[in-house]
């Protein structure tokens, strides 16, 4: 029973092997990535950074059909360019960047449906919006690898400039000039992960497996350092529990990684002892304990 329910798929089933180990490497990447979008409370930004590689992909998707590389490369280029577009409007214009980057998330929402639905069908579209978790090949998992390994060494490298400027940015400016580099490296980080995640669950998706994580860590620890390695286990636990209630109930892969992620996050506002519900309410008897 046990071995039927949670080993057989993947022992079975070479497409269920594959998408485990995607959504692995992406919890690796994206959840450290998503800890920081959530101190800098940037994690709204992250939502329109998402669909902002949309109208990349689309263009790359138009040129060479399914091409992982392709659409790869030109949500990057997309997310990039939307990234800066956003933060020089904010720096020369009186509009915020929150704001100049969620009309650049509408617009270039309607931009990639509307390049998708010209050139392709409604399931091109069903797969650029919500994913293909369980039709991973290896060109796609090399490039999830990839990235991850790119994000967690350049996160070592602009480690210190960003928790320096999470815990009191005035202080990074008065004594580094390495703020923004680091902003600038961070935002790329973000966009090479959305890139990632987009080939597995999706534009509207992405997001999901690099932000839920991150709120529900929240709850668990205080420690950066920590954070990150509760994010990264409550997104590979959130893979490996979503693809076996895919297979076993029926479900879209993508949102039922999703699903169990928010279920986890749900538990942790509830009994998580960093500001958990039931630790607000009876805070003298677990301290005693």
């Amino acid at each position: 029973m046990i071995y039927d329910t949670f080993i057989a798929p993947f022992a079975e089933f070479e497409f269920m092997r594959r998408a485990l180990v995607g959504t692995f490497a992406i919890a690796f990447g994206a959840a450290p990535v998503g800890i920081f979008l959530m101190l800098r409370r940037m994690s709204l930004i992250g939502d329109a950074m998402a669909h902002a590689i949309l109208p990349g992909a689309a263009i790359g998707y138009l040129l060479s059909g399914l091409s992982v590389f392709a659409m790869a490369g030109g949500g990057l280029i997309a997310g990039l360019v939307i990234a800066i577009g956003a933060a020089l409007i904010a720096r020369h214009t009186e509009v915020k960047e929150d704001a100049s980057l969620a009309g650049f998330l509408l617009i270039s929402l309607a931009i990639g449906v509307t390049i998708v639905s010209l050139g392709g069908n409604n399931v091109d579209l069903l797969r650029f919006l919500f994913g293909s978790v369980l039709a991973l090949d290896d060109q796609t998992l090399l490039l999830i690898v990839s990235i991850t390994t790119v994000s967690l060494l350049a996160l070592a490298l602009i480690w210190r400039p960003l928790v320096l400027e999470c815990v009191d940015p005035g202080f990074l400016r008065s004594v580094s000039r390495a703020g923004g580099p680091a902003h600038i490296a961070f935002l790329a980080l973000v966009v090479m992960n959305l890139v990632g995640g987009f080939h597995a669950l999706g534009t509207l998706l992405a997001v999901g497996i690099m932000i839920v994580p991150a709120v529900t860590a929240r709850f668990w620890a205080r420690d950066i350092t920590m954070m990150i390695a509760v994010a990264v286990g409550t997104a590979a636990v959130a893979g490996y529990a979503g693809l076996l209630l895919s297979y076993h109930a029926g479900l879209p892969s993508g949102p039922a990684v999703i699903l169990v992620a928010g279920v986890l996050y749900a538990v942790s506002v509830l009994v998580g002892p960093v500001g958990g519900l039931l630790w607000q309410a009876f805070p003298g008897r677990h301290l005693e304990a």
